[in-house]
């Protein structure tokens, strides 16, 4: 059964970018969970909340990106050697400021939204409106919370 309408040559490259982007979230996921875990201060609160949320959705879209990996026919990456091969994403400490945090998060999400363009930018001559369609949804998300984190950083209307 070929319930894909996509040429297995123009696969490739999709997949292949996929594989990068898989990469940057386990990295991005690992951050998070480090920053989770050891954020201080008078904002621990709201930022404490804030990591667990980034970090619950980068673990979702990690599996769906595995998961439309997978829907191409082909295998998702899944050692951690290669994602630090594959990743512009670095690990990060996590024994710095809240406000470092942020922007080092601001960064990451920086590296996350140009590979994703790379996937769009390679799944458009081949039709995949699938991939398409997800990148959509993760820009415009991804976009959103980076707005809202760097409102966060600002000091107000000084």
């Amino acid at each position: 059964m070929s319930y894909l309408d996509i040429k297995t040559k123009d696969i490739t490259p999709i997949v292949e970018e996929l594989n990068v982007l898989l990469a940057d979230y386990h990295l991005y996921y690992q951050n998070l969970r480090g920053y989770h875990w050891n954020v201080l201060g008078k904002n621990f609160f709201d930022l404490h909340i804030k990591f667990e949320e980034l970090y619950t959705d980068a673990r979702i879209k990690i599996d769906e990106i595995a998961e439309r990996i997978l829907t191409l026919r082909h295998h998702p990456t899944s050692e951690f050697s290669k994602y630090f091969e594959l990743s512009s994403i670095k690990e990060t400490s996590s024994l710095i400021s809240d406000k470092k945090m942020v922007e080092h998060i601001l960064h990451q999400h920086e590296l996350l939204l140009k590979q994703m363009n790379r996937v769009v930018k390679k799944a458009e001559p081949a039709g995949d409106e699938g991939t398409i369609d997800m990148m959509g949804g993760y820009i415009g998300e991804l976009e959103k919370v980076s707005w809202m984190l760097d409102a966060w950083s600002k000091d107000g209307r000084d």
